[in-house]
């Protein structure tokens, strides 16, 4: 039971994350300041899903959507 729990977790948390990425890559009106708050809102989702885990986050998932972000405003990786 606890591990269908976490895989029902796991599979919201990639959800929410493919969301996030997806409109920081696609949503027109969408500013570079409003795509970190996009990555910073799929963060504490996750931080709700998988307290304590927030290295884990940062290691996995921010540098794909800082990626996204700098790929999409052609950001240099020191401005991010």
């Amino acid at each position: 039971m606890e591990k269908e729990e976490e895989d029902r977790r796991i599979r919201t948390l990639r959800r929410i994350v493919d969301l996030g990425l997806q409109l920081i890559a696609t949503d027109p009106a969408l500013s570079p300041g409003e795509a970190i708050s996009v990555m910073e809102h799929v963060r504490m989702h996750a931080m709700k899903l998988f307290p304590g885990k927030e290295s884990t986050f940062d290691l996995i998932y921010r540098p794909r959507f800082l990626r996204v972000i700098q790929e999409r405003w052609k950001i240099e990786e020191t401005q991010c």
